[in-house]
């Protein structure tokens, strides 16, 4: 009976800290990927520019009013690239606010933004 009740709590106490450190990979950012190239800080971008960079090698995207370059994260992206390549070149705000089944993506998701944000949409 004690044997059982020590491998039952050691296993317990073993799923609660993976738990928490997958959490905490989860929710916190490294400081490298916390960092916006100085470069897009003032740069402005056409949809014209943005539609020009429309395949999984040269994929650009609008997502609100800022614009990214995916083309180095596509081959990182937790799903299929195959998921993401049609929103190359195009205005992806809708889809990532609601990806699968209408779910937004994770704080972690959002936090790798700024690494590959490369200037804001130039309107008009």
């Amino acid at each position: 009976m004690m044997r059982k009740l020590f491998v039952s709590s050691t296993l317990v106490f073993c799923l609660a800290l993976g738990g928490f450190w997958v959490a905490s990979l989860l929710l916190t950012t490294p400081a490298a990927e916390a960092d916006v190239k100085p470069a897009a800080a003032g740069r402005q971008i056409a949809a014209v520019e943005v539609a020009g960079h429309n395949s999984p090698t040269d994929c650009w995207m609008i997502l609100g009013t800022d614009v990214f370059d995916f083309s180095t994260y596509l081959p990182q992206h937790p799903s299929d690239p195959d998921v993401i390549t049609p929103w190359c070149g195009k205005d992806a705000s809708e889809a990532y606010l609601t990806k699968t089944k209408g779910r937004p993506h994770s704080p972690y998701a959002d936090s790798l933004l700024p690494k590959f944000h490369i200037g804001t949409l130039k309107r008009g």
